[in-house]
């Protein structure tokens, strides 16, 4: 197997694994809001948003490898 092919799995991974904490993080957000947590809700909100950009990323550069 070459690197580009073990890149392509590396990112997939990478893609599934960030998948699942922005749903944990969603559930946990909602939590801590239920407790009435709000600004903490909030900042775990802002990393659902950021690490929603880090998938755009990686989705982004899979793409790019799966081209080539």
């Amino acid at each position: 197997m070459d690197f580009l092919e073990k890149a392509r799995i590396r990112i997939t991974h990478w893609i599934s694994h960030n998948d699942h904490h922005l749903e944990e993080y969603e559930l946990f957000a909602e939590q801590l809001e239920d407790a009435g947590r709000l600004v903490a809700a909030e900042q775990i909100r802002e990393i659902v948003r950021l690490n929603a950009r880090c998938g755009d990323c990686l989705r982004t550069a899979l793409r790019d490898l799966q081209n080539h």
